[in-house]
C-alpha cells in the first residue's frame, strides 16, 4: 500500500516537473492595451417654469383654471477648441397653434439658442470681445431679464411683441475695462427663433450698456446700468411675388424699426428698472391692382414700463435670510400714437424663495384696454414656480 501511494504521487507530480523544465513561450503576443478614453467636458443646466392660474375676469373665461407647465429650458455648453465654445438650449413647450390634431398638440422641443462662440479678444487690461454665429440672443430682451424675474412674466418689450428673444444670425460683444459696460450688436433674419426666414431682408441692431459705478463699494450703486438700443429691420411686401391681375411684383421692403432706453439696478435684495421704447411698422392697403392700387401706411407705437422686485427684510438687514419678497410692475402700450387707444398691464404679488435655486410667486396680472384699443381684457391670479438646476 505504501509503495502504491508513492507511485501515485510521483505520477501526479510528473507533469509539473516537465512543465517547469519547458522554456517560456515568447512567441505569444502581449494583450493589446485598453482603448483610450476621450473626456469632453459638458456643462448641463436648465430651468423649469410652472404655474397654476385662475381667471377672475367676467365673461366666458370666468373661473377657468389650469395647471400649466409653461416651458423647460435645457442648456448644454461645451468647448470647441481654443477660445471657442458651443451653447445649445432646447426649449420644451406645449404646442397649441398646430392643426387640430392630437398628434400635433402635445409637448414638443425646439432650439432656443444654438450658436458657436469665439472669444477673439482677451486682454489683461479688461477689454474682452466675442463673436457668435447661429441661433443667438436678440439685442435687449436677455439684458432686461437680468433685472426682471422672467419666470413671472415676459419682459415688457417681449410681451408687447416688439421682436422675439432670439433669432438666427451673427453677433459680437465688446466688454469695456473697469466694469464700465459693454456693447452688443447683431445681424439677424428677423422672424425670430420660432420661424424660418421668410424674405431676403435682414435686421440690424445694437445695444450700449454703461455701468459707470461698476467699481463702487456700494452694492446697489455698482449695479446701476444705463442702456440705449436700436433695431433697424425690414419685411417684404405681401405682393413681393406679384400675382394674377396685379400691377406687378413689389420689391421694396416695409420698415420694422424699434429703439429704446432702459435704466435699472439689480441686486438680490432689490432689482428695479424703467424703460421707454418706440416702434415703427408699416402695413399695406389695396390689392396692388389698377382698380385698387397698393398704398403703404405707417404706424408708430410707444411703450412705457417700470418694475421692482424687493426683499424688504434683507434690504433692511444684510444678515437676514428671510425669503419673503414683493414684486410690482406697470406697462402702458400705445399700439398707435395716431389714435387714443392704449393697453395697461399691471402685475403685483409676493415671492418666496424655497432655496437659492427655487422660488414661488403668488401674483395677480391684469390687462386692460382703454379708449378703443383692441386687446383682450384679463384678470388672472397665478401661483408661479421656477426651479433652476
Amino acid at each position: 500500500m505504501k509503495t502504491t501511494m508513492i507511485v501515485a504521487l510521483g505520477l501526479l507530480a510528473l507533469p509539473l516537473a516537465i512543465s517547469a523544465q519547458q522554456p517560456a513561450d515568447t512567441t505569444r503576443p502581449a494583450p493589446p492595451p485598453p482603448p483610450a478614453t476621450v473626456s469632453i467636458p459638458v456643462d448641463f443646466s436648465g430651468v423649469l417654469y410652472m404655474n397654476f392660474q385662475y381667471r377672475g375676469d367676467a365673461g366666458p373665461a370666468k373661473s377657468s383654471n389650469k395647471f400649466d407647465l409653461e416651458r423647460a429650458y435645457l442648456t448644454f455648453r461645451m468647448p470647441a477648441g481654443d477660445r471657442a465654445s458651443i451653447r445649445i438650449t432646447a426649449d420644451v413647450f406645449q404646442q397649441t397653434t398646430a392643426p387640430n390634431d392630437a398628434f400635433y398638440r402635445g409637448w414638443v422641443i425646439r432650439a432656443k439658442y444654438a450658436y458657436l462662440q469665439y472669444d477673439y479678444l482677451k486682454s489683461a487690461t479688461g477689454w474682452n470681445g466675442l463673436a457668435r454665429a447661429g441661433l443667438l440672443h436678440n439685442v435687449v430682451i436677455d439684458h432686461a431679464e437680468t433685472f426682471w424675474p422672467r419666470w413671472i412674466s415676459q419682459t415688457p418689450v417681449e410681451r408687447a411683441g416688439f421682436f422675439a428673444s432670439s433669432d438666427a444670425g451673427v453677433a459680437t460683444q465688446l466688454t469695456f475695462p473697469n466694469k464700465f459696460g459693454e456693447i452688443y450688436a447683431t445681424i439677424v433674419n428677423g422672424p425670430g427663433y420660432a420661424s424660418r426666414e421668410t424674405d431676403r431682408f435682414k435686421d440690424y441692431a445694437a445695444r450700449l450698456s454703461l455701468t459707470p459705478f461698476g467699481r463702487s463699494d456700494n452694492k446697489l450703486l455698482k449695479t446701476f446700468a444705463l442702456t440705449g438700443w436700436t433695431y433697424i429691420g425690414a419685411v417684404a411686401s405681401s405682393f413681393a411675388a406679384g400675382g394674377v391681375g396685379q400691377i406687378g411684383p413689389v420689391g421694396v421692403s416695409l420698415p420694422r424699426t424699434r429703439s429704446g432706453v432702459f435704466v435699472g439696478i439689480r441686486d438680490p435684495r432689490l432689482s428695479a428698472g424703467a424703460e421707454w421704447d418706440t416702434r415703427n411698422d408699416a402695413r399695406e392697403t389695396g390689392a396692388n391692382t389698377i382698380a385698387s392700387p397698393r398704398a403703404e401706411v405707417d404706424s408708430t407705437g410707444r411703450l412705457l414700463a417700470g418694475f421692482a422686485a424687493i426683499k424688504p427684510f434683507q434690504l433692511m438687514n444684510d444678515q437676514s435670510t428671510f425669503p419673503l419678497g414683493l414684486v410690482a410692475r406697470w406697462d402702458r402700450l400705445k399700439p398707435n400714437t395716431g389714435t387714443d387707444g392704449y393697453i395697461n398691464t399691471v402685475i403685483g404679488g409676493l415671492t418666496w424663495d424655497l432655496n437659492k435655486k427655487t422660488a414661488l410667486s403668488l401674483d395677480y396680472q391684469e390687462v386692460t384696454p382703454r379708449s378703443g384699443a383692441i386687446a383682450a381684457a384679463t384678470k388672472t391670479y397665478f401661483l408661479h414656480l421656477v426651479a433652476n438646476f
